[in-house]
């Protein structure tokens, strides 16, 4: 190598450059270059023509450099100064400055200072640092949005999460391209008979009887692509329990998954729980009153809105008693309601009166079901305040019970009747219709129609002659 080529940076005598480039040099080679005396005026300065961003800052010369900085940056400068004036090296060779300037904008700057043939003054190369500033605000920026989505993703997730765990569907979610498992819920696990994180990653097909490869696959896109979603039965290989699959195809990110929920077995057991839990938050809860009798009804359980109508302090004092305690015409009104609906397997609606556990009495409507169990059959009574209703049906006209054929006929006596002949041919109608009622609902048991309908024995007896019911099915 030739050592000449570095004379000109060894050579300490004099650069080896020509005056009238020297500031063309300084020039380019700094965005600003500031020719500065220890007191802090400036002198001259020189702006890089290839930043003009900076702007023209020829208003600053001969003054105070103090003028152009910001508070915080007073203090850098001072102690450069200070250092030149007393002969010490300063403490560090660059300092980091914030400058303003008449239209009130600023920038930063980092100057490096360099002394110059004058002890009296200083040269200060400046590099402008915005743009490294803007880079690290939008590192920032970007940082900041990173975490935010971060924080987003982590609480998607744990909806998700949360969601899929709450389920009572046993869900399944299937790569549509591979097959695999790529999450599933406790309650699918459970319905395939293994622990979840060791079936996600198998393949979905493997987990069922009689399937070949990529057989289940095929018929889970041909579901969830067609009109009709027809669903796919499989049996599964640990439970041997036989499963229909409800595919639904669907794509995010680019990828296409399918989310099958399993039904079967499972699946009628949890639809059980669940409806158990409603049935059991509307008894409860709910504004009508329940009673469950044995067979004989004698009272197993009631619910809140039934000791409200009772006036009873707690379930426990009314268990064990029979339901006709609390009805005004007692064993008749139990034994109408439990034959008829022994026969038919529930009885709709039958009016009577409720007597509560100190003596008042209260118009009730009450429907009565058969249950048919094992070990727990006996008979489940609803009971509803119709109070007010009776209040409305006393304001209603009595012939809007009488069949129209009956109507029709009391019609026709209208001028051609006394109005004393037709209101007694009325009331025949509707008392024949009443004791029908009374002989059928008792199923031809004279004593209790006789007492259902406040009548002696004797009077129920003349008024069925009267009538021609007296061999309606028959003597009780």
């Amino acid at each position: 190598m030739n050592t000449r080529e570095r004379d000109f940076w060894d050579d300490r005598s004099a650069p080896r450059i020509a005056p009238e480039h020297f500031n063309e040099i300084v020039a380019t080679a700094a965005d600003l270059a500031i020719v500065l005396d220890l007191k802090g005026t400036v002198q001259s300065l020189v702006v890089n023509p290839l930043n003009p961003t900076i702007g023209r800052l020829d208003h600053w010369q001969k003054r105070d450099i103090r003028d152009f900085l910001a508070e915080d940056s007073l203090s850098k400068l001072e102690k450069q100064l200070a250092a030149y004036r007393e002969g010490e090296a300063p403490a560090t060779d660059a300092i980091e400055v914030n400058h303003f300037d008449n239209a009130n904008w600023e920038f930063p700057i980092r100057y490096t200072l360099h002394r110059t043939g004058d002890n009296d003054l200083i040269l200060m190369l400046g590099r402008d640092l915005r743009p490294v500033a803007e880079l690290q605000h939008r590192l920032v920026k970007a940082q900041l949005a990173l975490e935010k989505d971060y924080e987003n993703h982590r609480d998607y997730e744990t909806r998700y999460r949360v969601v899929m765990e709450s389920t009572r569907d046993p869900l399944v979610m299937v790569d549509a391209s591979s097959g695999r498992i790529t999450d599933m819920n406790s309650a699918a696990a459970q319905a395939l008979g293994a622990e979840a994180d060791a079936l996600v990653g198998n393949l979905f097909g493997h987990e069922f009887d009689g399937m070949k490869r990529g057989e289940l696959l095929d018929q889970m896109m041909a579901s969830a692509t067609s009109e009709s979603r027809k669903q796919v039965r499989a049996t599964t290989k640990r439970s041997g329990k036989e499963l229909e699959i409800q595919v639904r195809l669907f794509r995010a990110s680019g990828d296409k998954t399918l989310l099958c929920r399993l039904e079967g077995a499972g699946a009628q057991e949890v639809i059980g729980e669940e409806l158990s839990e409603i049935l059991s938050l509307l008894y409860r809860e709910g504004s009508d009153a329940v009673v469950f009798t044995d067979p004989t009804g004698v009272i197993r359980n009631a619910n809140e809105a039934f000791l409200n109508l009772t006036d009873v302090g707690q379930v426990g004092d009314i268990k064990g008693k029979s339901l006709g305690d609390f009805l005004a015409r007692g064993s008749v009104d139990l034994k109408v309601m439990m034959d008829n609906a022994s026969r038919h397997g529930a009885m709709p609606i039958y009016s009577t009166r409720l007597e509560s556990a100190y003596g008042s009495q209260l118009s009730v409507e009450m429907s009565a079901t058969h249950l048919e169990a094992r070990h727990n059959g006996g008979f489940a009574f609803v009971l509803r305040d119709a109070s007010r209703l009776e209040v409305v049906r006393d304001a209603t006209p009595m012939a809007g019970a009488v069949s129209g054929e009956a109507m029709q006929n009391v019609m026709e006596l209208v001028g051609s009747a006394p109005l004393k002949d037709i209101v007694s041919a009325t009331t025949d109608v509707v008392e024949k219709m009443c004791i029908e009622t009374a002989v059928g609902l008792t199923r031809n048991n004279r004593v209790a129609a006789a007492e259902m309908l406040g009548l002696s024995r004797q009077s129920l007896y003349v008024k069925l002659r009267k009538y021609g019911l007296l061999n309606k099915g028959g003597e009780d």
